[in-house]
């Protein structure tokens, strides 16, 4: 544990990407035990392990520990805005020190779950007790399943990749997948025998970034690829020994989720990459339609028939157990679409590439996107390979304009981390018979000075306070970003907009001259 929390101290005290690089190089190069190096490449790629133990007990045993009222540790944690680091700063001591490795630690916390009330709270105390504070904030993280950490995971790949003496693409795929610490040692995760391959691993997602003014000039029909970019859930669909796996780009296996989606009647084996979308009568549905899927790892007869989906096909990563990455896409296409025709599956199809002349046809098809069902064009080029994770070169994004209304600040609460002290997580309402209805939550796009200006207006115009949340009285109006809108029936305002966020301070503005609940109905897509 001692040297995990050494580690994590030295990320967090640098923002250059190389010392970064060199820090997780060093870690996983030093005499650390492999279960440990293990954890922490699991932890750092998002494999955490589940909550162990109620955070309501954690806060009741803290504020014991402390010797404080509840109530009082409460306002401590509204304000830190961070349970573990709040437990962390009451109960522990830098004199206290403890041998335990950080895999024995996880092991310890995987079996307290059978535990009663009271041999956990004896064992979290005790665990408080021979910690320092680091160390402390890290038990807590883990134990209530929300570690995070600002480090990207391609860092951990090209630490990785320097360790191993292995290209990145290699290192992604080797450590992609169901894998869990309990099961695998360090050597079988990087290292594994051709005969220990597991059928159901998925290759890491190609992403591409938003295309700018001096990309747009390149793009040429001969060389390039247009498709409509479309609104689903990225996934990989796997058919290998005949048997089929369904992974979303979050890397959560999801095949019983999509049963419609099932190979079956061939041999091959192949990985396609593609969309999982919603789908209405003879075209695609909205966003919000998907989610029932997404929410149940089983479904029922009814979400089959009432919420159907369709795989979109756009790419080839696998064929005949042979990795087609390295190939061009024009090659990778040429495969897919017979593929596509053979499996003649009614919900897999191939997203078909846009004809196009000129940029002018381009913007065209830009424009026209929403009425299909998109949120844009991806716009790719046909000698481009497969990457691992964001490149750029290849594929761009080219997502249409988004939809803007201003709204008025409606309620406020602190933000977590290095913004526990400002006010940064908004809630924002629109005009509706002349009250205020809320419909959008809201945390970026603001400046660090515009959060403090805010904090300081909320601290002076507080009308009530639910826990962490206050209501503000109805001044201050923003102007909101999103991509898109559907009807709702779980949202009050019986609207539900997606990937809201501020666009600007609308200072040249007063409340009552925001937009109302009927001019966003108004921009709701005719079906």
């Amino acid at each position: 544990m001692k040297k995990f929390a050494e580690l994590l101290n030295q990320l967090d005290q640098t923002t250059s990407t190389l010392k970064k690089t060199a820090h997780l190089r060093s870690y996983f190069e030093s005499d650390v035990d492999e279960k440990d190096k293990l954890w922490t490449l699991a932890l750092f790629t998002g494999k955490k392990p589940p909550r162990a133990i109620n955070t309501l007990w954690l806060r009741k045993w803290a504020a014991e520990m402390a010797e404080i009222p509840l109530w009082l540790f409460e306002q401590n944690y509204h304000i830190v805005g961070d349970l573990a680091e709040t437990i962390s700063l009451l109960v522990s001591s830098d004199k206290a020190s403890s041998e335990t490795s950080l895999h024995e630690w996880i092991e310890d916390m995987g079996r307290v779950k059978k535990y009663s009330e009271k041999d956990k709270e004896d064992f979290v105390k005790n665990a408080w007790k021979n910690l320092s504070s680091d160390e402390v904030w890290i038990f807590n993280k883990i134990i209530t399943g929300g570690f995070r950490l600002g480090v990207s995971k391609n860092l951990v790949i090209q630490a990785l990749a320097q360790v191993c003496q292995l290209d990145t693409s290699h290192v992604a795929f080797r450590i992609s997948g169901n894998w869990t610490p309990d099961h695998l040692t360090w050597n079988e995760l990087l290292d594994p025998p051709d005969t220990d391959r597991d059928i159901s691993k998925p290759y890491p997602f190609f992403l591409s970034y938003s295309i700018n003014e001096n990309d747009i000039s390149q793009i040429h029909p001969d060389q390039w690829a247009a498709e409509y970019k479309w609104d689903g859930m990225r996934a990989q669909l796997i058919h290998r020994k005949g048997s089929t796996f369904i992974w979303s780009r979050g890397e959560e296996l999801m095949t019983d989720t999509f049963p419609e989606v099932h190979i079956s009647g061939t041999d091959e084996n192949f990985v396609i990459d593609g969309e999982i979308m919603a789908w209405s009568g003879h075209k695609p549905g909205i966003f919000a339609d998907l989610q029932p899927r997404i929410a149940r790892k089983k479904v029922t007869k009814n979400l089959l028939l009432n919420n159907p989906v369709i795989f979109t096909a756009y790419d080839l990563m696998e064929y005949n157990s042979v990795d087609q990455r390295q190939k061009s896409l024009s090659f990778r296409r040429g495969i897919l679409e017979n593929l596509v025709t053979d499996l003649n599956n009614e919900h897999i199809r191939l997203s078909p590439w846009l004809p196009f002349s000129d940029i002018s046809d381009l913007k065209i098809l830009r424009q026209g996107a929403p009425a299909q069902g998109a949120e844009g064009l991806m716009l790719k080029k046909k000698s481009g390979l497969y990457h691992s994770g964001r490149k750029s070169g290849d594929m761009f994004k080219w997502k249409c304009d988004p939809f803007l209304v201003d709204a008025v600040l409606m309620y406020a609460q602190r933000g977590h981390g290095r913004r526990s002290l400002l006010y940064s997580d908004f809630t924002f309402g629109l005009w509706d018979k002349g009250q205020l209805v809320p419909f959008a939550k809201a945390y970026s796009g603001l400046t660090d000075k515009e959060m403090g200006e805010i904090t300081q207006f909320v601290k002076k115009n507080i009308i009530q306070s639910f826990g962490p949340v206050v209501s503000v009285k109805p001044h201050l109006v923003f102007e909101l970003a999103f991509e898109n809108i559907s009807v709702s029936k779980r949202h009050k305002s019986g609207i539900a907009v997606r990937f809201p966020r501020i666009h600007r301070w609308r200072h040249d503005k007063k409340a009552e001259e925001a937009n109302t609940l009927e001019d966003l109905i108004s921009l709701l897509p005719q079906r």
